[in-house]
């Protein structure tokens, strides 16, 4: 097949996106699939009578992604970056490379790729794409939407609210909520914007700085609960083994995500019995359903040091791919190999929208 991987955009989550991309397309070129690896927001600038030779390229695309930083990039350097004053996030040649393709394998995190509008835009043009489709992925891309459906599907999660720039400086005496607290960005991943807070001055510096990553608009606020981290991979409805998530320091932020031996992950869990770790598994699925997403996805839990009660914070549509990412270890706990689980998510993909059986 011809497949173009698409991975960076003008996201938090680019690096990720970007390394996450790599993976992919090496591992189906390896297994005798033309694919290249493009991103989003650059495109690929040249003569339109020369677009098919970009599936036989030696290189892949591949020289577009470095290692991934300890920290968020910068994105008006990227923007500055990019040759000519369009305000478009997707860059030349995108399209028309993605109609090009037998499918568009979803490499992308966060904003643009992950929020639904690029899967709605290739369901009006007819491009065929990995992943859930354009509802799913923008209801779980919101947290308190997500939150909100939670609630009333019987998926258990914190209680929370959210502000707004025009009522970011509501008193916590107003919002009914106490000390300590998770702030975060409505719309994001990877941990960026996220911060525990302590205090009232610790409070208000961190809805500053989460409305100011990726521009947000809305930010979402819920009590800390201390507790245990695991992450529950989901593919085609059905749940994968957990992982354990044990951060070096704090707690699962990007940069224990991100750089070598910033956390431990162990799966399947040894910390939780048998009869927990599949109710989270169940949980899991529920959720994903729904959300109403397919093909396959993330949720990640808390599990209450106090009481052992779990929760589901979030659930990712388009989940890491990277080396170090949930999704592939528990796959491989699953005995589903990284090359595998790639074609699996090709195959899902077909089976949910497309009517053509896989080529």
């Amino acid at each position: 097949m011809r497949i173009i991987v698409l991975a960076g955009g003008l996201s938090p989550e680019r690096d990720v996106s970007l390394t996450s991309g790599a993976g992919i397309c090496k591992t189906l070129r390896e297994n005798g699939h033309q694919a290249f690896l493009l991103d989003v927001y650059m495109g690929y600038p040249c003569d339109p009578d020369k677009l098919e030779e970009v599936f036989s390229l030696p290189g892949a695309g591949l020289e577009i992604a470095e290692s991934i930083k300890t920290t968020a990039p910068d994105l008006e350097a990227l923007k500055r970056s990019r040759p000519g004053d369009s305000q478009s996030l997707i860059g030349p040649n995108v399209i028309e490379l993605c109609r090009m393709a037998d499918i568009t394998f979803m490499g992308l995190h966060g904003s643009i790729g992950e929020d639904g509008k690029l899967q709605a835009t290739f369901d009006v043009l007819g491009i065929r794409y990995t992943g859930p489709s354009s509802l799913g992925c923008a209801v779980s891309m919101n947290k308190l939407v997500a939150k909100q459906i939670f609630k009333m599907s019987g998926v258990s999660t914190p209680r929370g609210t959210s502000l707004t720039r025009g009522t970011k400086d509501t008193p916590l005496s107003e919002l009914g909520y106490y000390l300590p607290l998770v702030i975060k960005p409505c719309s994001g991943g990877s941990s960026i914007g996220v911060f525990i807070v302590h205090t009232e001055e610790e409070y208000k510096d961190a809805i500053r700085q989460s409305f100011d990553i990726n521009h947000e608009e809305e930010v979402v606020v819920e009590p800390y609960i201390k507790g245990r981290e695991f992450a529950c991979g989901i593919i085609a409805g059905k749940a994968l083994p957990l992982v354990e998530i044990i951060p070096k320091s704090g707690f699962f932020n990007y940069e224990n995500k991100y750089q070598d031996g910033g956390a431990q992950e162990i799966c399947p869990p040894i910390s939780l019995d048998a009869k927990t770790q599949e109710q989270i598994q169940r949980m899991g699925e529920k959720a994903f359903a729904a959300l109403r997403l397919d093909v396959y996805s993330r949720a990640d839990f808390i599990v209450d040091d106090e009481d052992g009660s779990f929760y589901c914070l979030e659930v990712n549509a388009l989940p890491g791919m990277t080396p170090a990412s949930l999704l592939p270890k528990a796959a491989k706990a699953a005995g589903i190999e990284y090359g595998n689980l790639c074609r699996q998510i090709i195959d899902e993909s077909f089976k949910a929208r497309y009517q053509e059986a896989c080529i």
